[in-house]
């Protein structure tokens, strides 16, 4: 069955790297989820904007939004991709980017809700080190776990921000309750729409993930085109 998961999830990520559309679906799946039942954030707190729904890293003039899971393997082939690219568009002062983490593979890890305990790892990061988010984010991709697996452990999670020299966050995980709450209600509200950015609508919802917006155009190109992907980064 594992073997059949891998083969099924090897087949979306080829589509969505020949025709650019988002590979990970919002529905499906059967494993159980845990919902969180905290009461969620809201205002801002380093580099978290709870009312906003992202994380923000660099602050650039041009904004770059991703809607991302961290469980989504397109999402891991088009940081692969074009990681590089953001993150130096980021260091250089020319990029605003801002991280939507959803949840919706919760169901694709077994009864562990990894993709929401993901999305409050990285919370815990912008709250505690905001200017590592960018730095854990693509952590997140490193040896991503497979659909299907349980994920990383909270230890784990904790242990990637260590490793990368990031403030502690296994406390946070301990009581990250509002933050997976927070995570969960957004991801609630990517599939009832609409999708606004700054203020104007730019989707109805969000269909699947990664789904890239720069200066609220959607990218549609392929996920793996690095040259592709650039060239609309600068024009837009």
């Amino acid at each position: 069955m594992r073997a059949a998961r891998r083969a099924l999830a090897a087949v979306a990520v080829a589509a969505a790297l020949l025709t650019g559309t988002a590979g990970c679906a919002l529905l499906g799946g059967n494993s159980s989820v845990p919902v969180a039942t905290a009461k969620p954030p809201t205002g801002t707190d380093g580099a978290v904007d709870f009312d906003g729904r992202f994380l923000a890293a660099g602050s650039g003039e041009k904004t770059v939004d991703i809607w991302f899971d961290a469980m989504c393997p397109v999402c891991g082939a088009f940081e692969k991709a074009n990681g590089d690219t953001l993150a130096n568009a980021v260091n250089d002062g020319e990029v605003t980017l801002r991280l939507h983490p959803l949840t919706f593979l919760d169901r694709a890890s077994n009864g562990t809700g990894y993709s929401t305990r993901a999305a409050a790892a990285l919370v815990c990061v912008g709250v505690h080190d905001s200017t590592r988010v960018l730095d854990y984010y693509q952590a997140l991709f490193t040896d991503q776990p497979e659909e299907g697996s349980n994920g990383l452990t909270d230890e784990q999670l904790a242990k990637r921000a260590s490793d990368l020299g990031i403030a502690d966050i296994s406390g946070c995980l301990d009581r990250s309750g509002p933050y997976q709450a927070w995570a969960q209600a957004n991801t609630a509200q990517s599939q009832e729409g609409p999708i606004e950015v700054d203020g104007t609508k730019v989707l109805d919802r969000i269909e699947g993930t990664p789904t890239v917006l720069v200066n609220g155009k959607q990218y549609t190109g392929s996920i793996s085109d690095a040259k592709k992907f650039e060239d609309f980064l600068s024009s837009h």
